[in-house]
């Protein structure tokens, strides 16, 4: 696409979800000059939503709700209460709620940097990670007090059940002095999945316009002060994205600590949710519930984080409508491509096609573009790639653009579809062998609830597949059938020869498979 044509996506995008919608003279001139002042980072983002729509509910969540000013305000206590550390490096390990946003917020204020911490991880875990990403000081929710130890860095409670929280007290008693924004902003570092090794901590870049925010609109089409809950874990670069998105937007965030099916389906309902922010594996669970609700309000349900299964896409979508936007990306590359309703209708596998201003090319091996249907290393560039690894790692880069792990290929239309990681496809008596397709094809039998499928080492073939299933309640299904299925459908060495039933696949926050926790 040219520039021109680029310009013109990116500018329609923006007038389509009301950012361009005229106001009172007064309050836009407020709202920009907060912008000009704060520049385009988190807090420049809230407090310029503050000065235009100071009444507006800006968080509802299990303590209530908030409005803008009332945010601006709180952050601003606790930003310098925070500054007695200096400009400290703050670790937040949180569930969903406004502590965890607040304390975004006032970071960005000072201009510390965010270390986004798992809350799956163990004792041992954490510790490593702060001593690594060297942080300063810890906020986190009562329940993951004793994953701290004996470790002696300065904490604060940000949600504490029956009693008020260390941040509450901190939001709500006036301090003196006031803020100026920071000489440099600080950074948010995302710790990577670590499915199958040590997760790592990748820095998020610094945003220094508005082309990212239209992208992402060219392809999901939020309005602005809609009301999007975010189910998805905002420690992760998922859940994370959609606070970024949300708040650019002017949106209420409807947040809930944590993610139970039946209360996630009321809270769509009675807020009158307009998004839905979540991971796959949740939308299986909200369509196990007994019924969907009946939100006429809801436009999009944004998904990312993990791989999401076509006949899910088309089964979410029959009961909750055409809403469902699938986003393919990673903590490293953000975004590389999107696929909307209509396009998971025709090809519910598909990744979609790359938002405006995304450049996205296959290569093969010797480092050539390959050809439309040709499986290759897939690369993408767009503005918010990351800014490398906190422990000096890198990947690899080609013509500005960032290789994501992923083998996949371009239908002719120009839709992606993702065929595996690189490191998952395995070689067996010399063919390559991609799990994923023997994954969706499992899936889709009525008895299998979920399954993941995987390479193990062969003392003759060199590798072979085993799959791990996990049953409907009550449904029955025998290793052999498991194996005929396959066998029936695609190639003789795509054919699982260890097939194990479990209770279920062990998964971390965001709802990714723990491929090194499976039993071997």
């Amino acid at each position: 696409m040219t520039p021109v044509g680029t310009l013109a996506k990116l500018g329609y995008a923006f007038a389509r979800s009301g950012l361009l919608k005229p106001s009172r003279p007064d309050r836009i001139a407020r709202q920009v000059g907060a912008l000009l002042h704060w520049g385009l980072s988190l807090a420049g983002e809230f407090v310029s939503a503050a000065r235009r729509d100071p009444g507006r509910i800006a968080i509802v969540d299990d303590a209530g709700q908030l409005t803008f000013a009332e945010v601006d305000q709180r952050t601003d206590r606790m930003a310098l209460a925070f500054a007695v550390h200096g400009r400290p490096r703050i670790g937040l390990l949180c569930r969903n709620h406004r502590g965890a946003v607040e304390t975004l917020i006032a970071a960005s204020k000072l201009g510390s940097d965010v270390v986004l911490l798992n809350t799956g991880l163990s004792a041992a875990q954490l510790a490593t990670v702060l001593d690594q990403q060297q942080v300063d000081v810890v906020v986190l929710d009562e329940e993951f007090a004793g994953l701290l130890g004996d470790s002696v860095l300065p904490r604060y409670l940000a949600w504490a059940e029956g009693g008020a929280s260390d941040l509450e007290s901190l939001a709500t008693t006036p301090g003196g002095g006031e803020l100026s924004p920071p000489e440099q902003p600080g950074r948010t570092i995302i710790l990577t999945s670590g499915t199958t090794g040590a997760p790592k901590g990748a820095r998020r870049p610094v945003v220094h316009g508005v082309r990212p925010l239209a992208a992402m609109l060219s392809r999901i089409p939020l309005k602005v002060g809609g009301r999007v809950l975010i189910a998805a874990p905002i420690f992760h670069t998922w859940g994370f994205g959609g606070l970024q998105f949300a708040t650019a937007m002017r949106s209420t965030l409807v947040l809930r600590r944590k993610f139970e099916p039946a209360a996630i389906n009321e809270l769509l309902a009675a807020e009158k949710c307009t998004a839905l922010w979540a991971v796959p594996i949740m939308l299986q669970r909200l369509l196990d519930e007994a019924a969907p609700p009946r939100v006429p309000e809801l436009r999009v349900t944004a998904v990312s984080g993990s791989t999401l299964p076509g006949d899910l896409a088309l089964s979410f979508m029959d009961a909750y409508g055409d809403v469902l936007y699938n986003l393919y990306g990673s903590t490293e590359a953000s975004w590389a491509a999107v696929a909307q309703p209509h396009e998971l209708r025709a090809y519910p596998g598909t990744a979609g096609r790359p938002p405006a201003g995304t450049r996205l090319v296959i290569f093969s091996e010797d480092g050539e573009p390959v050809r439309p249907g040709e499986t290759g290393q897939i690369f993408v560039g767009n503005e918010m790639i990351f800014d490398g690894y906190t422990n000096g790692a890198a990947k690899e880069i080609r013509d500005g653009m960032l290789r994501t792990g992923d083998l996949g290929h371009l239908e002719a239309g120009g839709l992606l579809f993702v065929d595996g990681r690189e490191d998952d496809m395995i070689i067996s008596g010399g063919e390559n062998v991609f799990p994923r397709e023997v994954e969706d094809l499992l899936s889709r039998l009525p008895e299998v609830l979920e399954c993941c499928v995987a390479g193990v080492d062969d003392p003759e073939w060199g590798q072979r597949l085993a799959a791990w299933v996990v049953l409907h309640p009550g449904a029955e299904l025998d290793a052999e059938a498991v194996r005929q299925h396959v066998k029936e459908h695609l190639a003789r060495f795509s054919v699982p020869r260890d097939v194990r039933f479990l209770d279920a696949l062990p998964r971390n926050a965001t709802g990714k498979v723990l491929v090194r926790d499976l039993p071997r």
